[in-house]
């Protein structure tokens, strides 16, 4: 028996090696096709080139946000909405980005731009004097086709509009002691042209100051998250019935956030940007586990991603990319690059440099997923869209346009020292 037991022993310890060999082999042969497609990904975001660039207008300002339709039936026209430093909210075709027509009936600043998910036509943006205003870009009529009315002190500055179309949610700046997250039952658009709506309700309770970005699960329609100067990062089910009950996680940034988003398998992930450039990732699908929900904090990015001798002077924001499971960072350079990062649990690092193509600061992006293309605008005025190898067409020259704002104080301003805001 003795004999036996050794023997058992003895082939264990020559075959053990095996089959930690085999195992590996197995577990790297089941994961290579998701990291052939990583690689893939990056190499295509490292080789994306300038296709189009839109001739500038005649009044060039800053485009601060950018949003594109999605196509209702194959072959349709798709558009590219954005929204500008001048009050104004300009209309592109998607494929040549040629300008179509401009919305300037805005009474005050315009804070972001969205395009419904089931209706291709309408687009909508908040303003400072508070409204959230829809427009139907089949009518070249200035008039919205639906103004959802805020409470008189309401200055909005951040909005986003569920993915079923059916709320529409918009964050306040701080008015005296109080700042509020709005909704709006959203249905119907089209059937009250002209029409205003009053807020469903509010939450008032969860932020302490200006609330800068709100974004709404890709897939949940009742599930939104929202960023603040006050450093918190919160996110709710809105199908509950008060504030406290809505109100699922509260994360720390540490800083004032600056952009946030979803990702992650079933986008059960967020993360947010900070005004002085650091960004936090957390997974939220830990939260009724012993495991940490904080899976990245880094307090300045621009010190921890060599980005070759260009630098790195500021974030723009994230992109999650589903086919590669992947979230991504947009950032990049006063004088127009820009630099595409990914983000794993042990840190940053950088994917490619895009250059060329702006000549100022870059304050917006849009990606395309299905194209796998990149819209870009910037403080230079200009409107890029960026393919992977492709050979520009356009014959508009690259300007170096330095553009005076009235504005400069409400849109964001980089802050190029290392400056940590502890709140």
């Amino acid at each position: 028996v003795i004999a036996g037991f050794l023997y058992a022993i003895l082939i264990l310890a020559v075959f053990h090696p095996v089959v930690d060999l085999i195992d590996n082999f197995n577990l790297t042969y089941k994961y290579a096709p998701l990291i052939i497609i990583m690689e893939r990904v990056e190499e295509q975001l490292a080789g994306l080139r300038i296709a189009r660039r839109s001739v500038p207008s005649e009044e060039p300002s800053y485009l601060l946000d950018i949003h594109t339709s999605t196509a209702a039936q194959p072959g349709s026209s798709r558009f590219v909405a954005v929204s500008c430093s001048n009050e104004s909210l300009r209309l592109y075709d998607r494929e040549t980005l040629r300008f179509l027509r401009e919305y300037r009936a805005q009474p005050g600043l315009l804070s972001g731009v969205r395009f419904a998910h089931t209706c291709d036509s309408l687009v909508f943006s908040a303003c400072s004097q508070g409204s959230v205003r829809c427009w139907d870009v089949r009518s070249a009529s200035q008039e919205p086709v639906q103004v959802f009315t805020g409470y008189p002190s309401n200055v909005f500055i951040s909005f986003d509009l569920s993915c079923s179309d059916l709320v529409v949610c918009a964050g306040t700046e701080k008015a005296e002691k109080d700042t509020f997250l709005v909704f709006w039952d959203a249905r119907g658009v089209t059937d009250c042209a002209g029409a205003t709506k009053e807020p469903l309700g509010v939450y008032s309770e969860s932020h302490n100051d200006d609330i800068t970005k709100i974004c709404f699960h890709p897939t949940e329609p009742n599930l939104v998250v929202s960023g603040s100067t006050d450093g918190l990062v919160n996110v709710f089910d809105i199908n509950k019935d008060n504030e406290d009950d809505a109100l699922i996680s509260t994360c720390n940034s540490d800083s004032s956030v600056s952009s946030l988003g979803w990702a992650g398998e079933g986008y059960r992930q967020v993360y947010c940007t900070t005004h002085d450039e650091g960004f936090c990732w957390w997974d939220t699908a830990q939260l009724d586990t012993e495991d940490p929900i904080t899976l990245l904090h880094v307090l300045d990015v621009r010190e921890s991603v060599c980005a070759e001798n260009h630098g790195l002077h500021y974030l723009v924001g994230g992109l999650y990319h589903e086919k590669a499971g992947k979230l991504f960072l947009v950032g990049g350079t006063s004088t127009g690059n820009i630099h595409l990062m990914s983000c794993s649990t042990d840190g940053l690092s950088l994917v490619g440099t895009l250059s060329g193509g702006h000549s100022a600061t870059v304050r917006s992006f849009c990606w395309s997923p299905t194209e796998e293309a990149l819209l870009t605008g910037g403080e230079d005025a200009q409107l890029l869209l960026w393919k992977p190898g492709a050979v520009e067409r356009s014959l508009t020259k690259k300007a170096s346009l330095k553009i005076s704002s009235s504005v400069q104080k409400r849109v964001r301003v980089h802050n190029t020292s290392l400056k940590s805001r502890k709140k």
